[in-house]
């Protein structure tokens, strides 16, 4: 049984956040663990409120769920704090976790605050350098990077600079509405493509679709990093893996049903997939 340890915030609306990222590892036949990090009253209109949990109450479920089960892989979604991105690192370190993919949540879609520019500083400094894989969106890279991305050649330099940060490898996700792929002239065009930028050091890939008209899109981030490190749990390579993962969020963005009147959810397709749990 491959295991998953998703670090991040509890979503009341289950579409982001811990209860996306336990649905995405159980539907790709993977055992999923968690480390709450914050409680957050939210709905598809926003976020209203959040109550953060120690960072020493955060250590302790890392602590008690490696410690008895173990992980495969570590996904870290919210994060809440710099003492609670502390912890992380303080855990990843004492147990030698090495496959982490960091989905660096700083801002909900809507804009509200997630992480204060202290937090930010100390994932660059202290996270960045024990993980496989950060997945920024565009706001975020542009965060982690102090520069504005304008175009694709812009996020392929922040590519370049979070690597410099320390991680193996990084994927800048374009399904914000800030990216939706390039025009001939490079600028971004919202009509194109959408196009996912990986960048390992050596080496750009883009991952290109067509962009699917849907407001079904809340938690698909978070869903798309977890389904990463679940298909990385497995033994896959980072390239097999982010291609089963991007197959996957297409997936349920065409089969997903509108819940909720703000930035929707991408809720699960009924059908089940040959070899689910």
């Amino acid at each position: 049984m491959y295991k998953v340890l998703t670090i991040a915030g509890s979503d009341s609306c289950c579409g982001a956040g811990v209860q996306a990222d336990l649905k995405t590892i159980n539907k790709l036949g993977a055992y999923g663990t968690c480390a709450v990090t914050a409680i957050t009253v939210q709905n598809t209109l926003g976020v209203s409120s959040v109550l953060a949990v120690p960072a020493s109450i955060v250590g302790q479920q890392i602590d008690a769920v490696v410690s008895d089960i173990g992980t495969d892989t570590v996904k870290t979604g919210m994060l809440v704090s710099k003492e609670v991105i502390e912890i992380v690192c303080e855990m990843a370190k004492k147990y030698k976790l090495k496959k982490i993919v960091v989905d660096p949540v700083i801002k909900s879609h809507k804009g509200e605050r997630l992480l204060s520019l202290e937090g930010v500083n100390k994932i660059r400094s202290d996270l960045i350098p024990l993980s496989c894989l950060v997945t920024p969106n565009i706001p975020e890279a542009e965060a982690l990077t102090d520069r504005k991305i304008s175009s694709l050649s812009d996020a392929k330099d922040a590519a370049r600079v979070i690597h410099e940060q320390g991680t193996e490898n990084v994927l800048i996700k374009g399904g914000h509405s800030m990216i939706r792929g390039a025009g001939s002239d490079g600028a971004l065009d919202e009509d194109a493509e959408v196009v996912d930028i990986f960048y390992d050091g050596e080496s750009f890939q883009d991952f290109k679709d067509e962009r699917i008209n849907s407001g079904n899109v809340h938690g698909t981030g978070c869903t798309y990093s977890a389904a990463i490190a679940t298909e990385l749990a497995k033994g896959n390579d980072m390239i097999s893996s982010i291609t089963t993962a991007r197959e996957f969020i297409i997936e349920i963005i065409k089969g997903s049903i509108a819940l909720g009147s703000g930035y929707r959810l991408a809720h699960f397709p009924s059908q089940t997939r040959e070899g689910d749990c």
